[in-house]
């Protein structure tokens, strides 16, 4: 699937269907969120997604763009999020770094818990695997409660299997009690 929105930029997401230019690469299959409220949010998850490659991951697919309400930390403005999904032959603590170098070299503050970002890219799952080391979690213990992760997730993987709770990924989000509005954005629009 790809988003609209890089058409023009060198992002290109590559099909994991044999016969239909598959690549041979077959790292782990991994599901990212990725957020931004601060500055250009538009142009700083893109530019999230085309250093990705550089960085011994391969795209091969992203959910639209969704402009979100904060939840938490209420008094800031709304995000711009999505999701992809991504193979590579890194560790979960090795892509954990290269997200968190990646939100650095964007500008990402962390000033608290819950605050404005330029950048946050969060793994959610990491093949079916269960990882608990060195405070990574994943699956993301939270993403079953947050609707601005689901929406975007369930574009591009409504049927991945969350590997403890054993059911789909379109099932969470059909269950989420959260409230929070989440809604397509197009870019151009004027940012909430």
């Amino acid at each position: 699937m790809q988003n609209p929105a890089f058409t023009g930029h060198a992002l290109k997401c590559e099909s994991t269907t044999p016969g239909d230019g598959y690549s041979p690469y077959r790292g782990e299959r991994v599901f990212v969120s990725a957020g931004s409220n601060v500055g250009d949010r538009q142009d700083n998850l893109i530019k999230a997604l085309l250093a990705l490659g550089t960085r011994g991951v391969v795209v091969r697919k992203v959910s639209s763009f969704f402009e979100t309400e904060p939840v938490g930390f209420r008094e800031q403005p709304w995000f711009l999020n999505l999701a992809l999904e991504v193979e590579s032959h890194l560790s979960a603590p090795g892509l954990l770094a290269v997200c968190q170098e990646l939100e650095v070299l964007r500008g990402r503050i962390r000033a608290f818990p819950g605050a404005p970002r330029t950048l946050d890219l969060d793994i959610l799952f990491y093949g079916d695997r269960v990882i608990r080391v060195d405070g990574l979690l994943i699956p993301h213990p939270r993403l079953a409660e947050r609707r601005f992760v689901l929406v975007p997730l369930a574009q591009i993987a409504p049927d991945f299997i969350h590997p403890l709770l054993g059911v789909t990924v379109s099932r969470l989000l059909e269950t989420c009690t959260d409230k929070a509005i989440v809604r397509p954005f197009t870019p151009g629009d004027v940012p909430r």
